[in-house]
Parts: C-alpha cells; sequence; structure tokens
C-alpha cells in the first residue's frame, strides 16, 4: 500500500515530461491502464469472481468511470498551468468535498467534528491559493492571484485542480451507492469509460498529436498507463482487504507528501510559509476526518 501511494505521488512529475495535451495523457493512461488491469484478471483468473449486480448500478458505474476520465484532464492541465505541490494539495480538497456532498445528497449527519475539519481545509485552501498574501507594509494583501480583470494562468490551475477533486469526491458519493461488484471489476470498467469519454473530446479539440514520437515518449506514457494505472491498481486493490480502513486512510496521505517533497526536489518547487502551513491545514484535516470517519 505503501509503495502504490509513493508511486501515485510522482506521477505529477511524469506528467511535466509528457509533451501532450492533458487530454492525451489522460487518454493513453486510461488505455495503457485498463489493458493492464484485464490482462492480470485473465492471467489471475479474477474475471470470473462475477457478483450480481443491477443495471443501474452498472450505468452509475461507468459514470464514475467518466468522471475519472475528466478528472484525469483537469488535474494534468492544473499540473501545467500551477506548481505540482499546489495542485497536489487543492486536488486533496477532495475529502471536504465528499463531507459536504454527504451533507446534502446522502443525507449524512454533519457532525462537530466534520464541520471544523471542512472549516480548517477551507482556511488552508485560501492560504495556498495566493488570495491572501504578505503585503509590503508588513501587513496582509487579500489580492494574491486573482487581482485584476482575468485570471492568472496559477488561478486556473488551482481552479481546475479544485474541480478534479470536485470530481473525485462526486465520484467517492456514486461509488457508496454501487453494490455487487468486485473491487477489479469495478476499476476495469471505470478505466474503460473513462478512456472511452475522453476520444470525442480529442477528435473535436485536440485533434492528432502533434509531436515526435520517440523512445523516451513511449517509455514515459507506458510508465504512466503500466506503472501508475495498472500496476498502482492491481497493489492497491491486492492490499486493501487485508489492511483496516484507518490504515488505508493513513496510507493514502503518502501519495500528497511524496508529491511535495519531489516537486520540490526534482522541480525546484518552493510553497510560501503560508503555502505550507495551509498545506497542513488540508492534509491535517484530510486525516483526522478520516480517522474519525
Amino acid at each position: 500500500m505503501a509503495l502504490a501511494m509513493a508511486i501515485f505521488g510522482t506521477i505529477g512529475i511524469f506528467r511535466r515530461m509528457i509533451p501532450l495535451s492533458s487530454a492525451w495523457v489522460a487518454f493513453f493512461r486510461g488505455a495503457i491502464g485498463s489493458l493492464f488491469l484485464i490482462l492480470f484478471m485473465l492471467a489471475s483468473r479474477k474475471s470470473g469472481r462475477r457478483k450480481e449486480h443491477s443495471t443501474v448500478d452498472t450505468v452509475k458505474l461507468v459514470i464514475t468511470g467518466a468522471l475519472i476520465g475528466v478528472n484525469w484532464a483537469l488535474l494534468f492541465e492544473a499540473y501545467n498551468l500551477t506548481s505540482v505541490s499546489i495542485a497536489t494539495l487543492c486536488y486533496y480538497m477532495q475529502p471536504t468535498f465528499v463531507i459536504i456532498m454527504s451533507c446534502v445528497f446522502l443525507r449524512e449527519r454533519l457532525t462537530l467534528v466534520k464541520a471544523v475539519c471542512a472549516v480548517t481545509s477551507l482556511t488552508g485552501m485560501v492560504l495556498i491559493s495566493g488570495v491572501i498574501a504578505p503585503g509590503q507594509d508588513g501587513g496582509v494583501s487579500f489580492s494574491g492571484l486573482f487581482a485584476g480583470s482575468g485570471l492568472s494562468g496559477e488561478a486556473l490551475g488551482i481552479i481546475l485542480a479544485l474541480a478534479a477533486g470536485g470530481m473525485y469526491a462526486t465520484e467517492v458519493i456514486l461509488n457508496k451507492t454501487i453494490t455487487g461488484f468486485d473491487p477489479y471489476h469495478k476499476t476495469a470498467i471505470q478505466l474503460v469509460s473513462a478512456t472511452v469519454v475522453l476520444i470525442p473530446f480529442l477528435i473535436l479539440r485536440d485533434g492528432a498529436p502533434d509531436v515526435k514520437w520517440d523512445i523516451t515518449l513511449i517509455a514515459l506514457l507506458i510508465t504512466v498507463g503500466v506503472i501508475h494505472t495498472g500496476l498502482c491498481y492491481t497493489i492497491y486493490f491486492g492490499t486493501m482487504e487485508k489492511l483496516k480502513t484507518h490504515t488505508i486512510a493513513l496510507f493514502s496521505y503518502i501519495d500528497p507528501l511524496t508529491a511535495l517533497v519531489l516537486s520540490n526536489v526534482i522541480l525546484h518547487e518552493e510553497l510560501t510559509f503560508l503555502g505550507i502551513f495551509g498545506g497542513v491545514l488540508i492534509l491535517g484535516s484530510a486525516i483526522i476526518s478520516g480517522l474519525k470517519e
């Protein structure tokens, strides 16, 4: 589980190295990853472990897969527009989105702990967004990234990362209502759906990739598809049955911590003091909320 989470945390670095549009990267990730997972299921005979499920649940599963595809494309574009560290922290607002959406759509009770965690996480989001920044006179300025008539590229990256987190939260909410699928079948259907939903967008907007196809680019795409997707999902589902829920919740935060460290070491990205404090608030509140649940 720790290995899978650490590998997940490196995907932002690999995305920066791939000279394709975010939609194409997401497409290749889904296509290669789903092929790997299906071959694994056939080789390990997990394809025979079928359960009873309804048509409605199948439709919900396809929808969650489509959300995953859009989620990937948005997050990959956020990596391009802002730093990997800021995009990762914004993306990990997802537990707060899940809390809010669970109360609205699933009628779950909003406990005091969840409410405090949500407010704390939102405060952290404000700090890392740059809306609040140190003023020249030693005070605090509230202009930050959103000053002026239009959005800066970094501000748009933050919005896309938040939107990706919202997509993920929606997927989590829908997944809570789906029954009758084992984890491998569920993920295989979702990955295929994530790949298919991007095809119309690629045809209408991006067209054929205008890049030089060399061994490096192919190796990077295979790594993202096989290692970051197919293999990591296989490891994730293969180990989660042997671990307690709170252990999985804690281990999941190896992902953003790995991303933060590597973005600093490899890409030389640095967070301001307010950004670091905001990151602590976001990840800390998410961990506490997850453990409490």
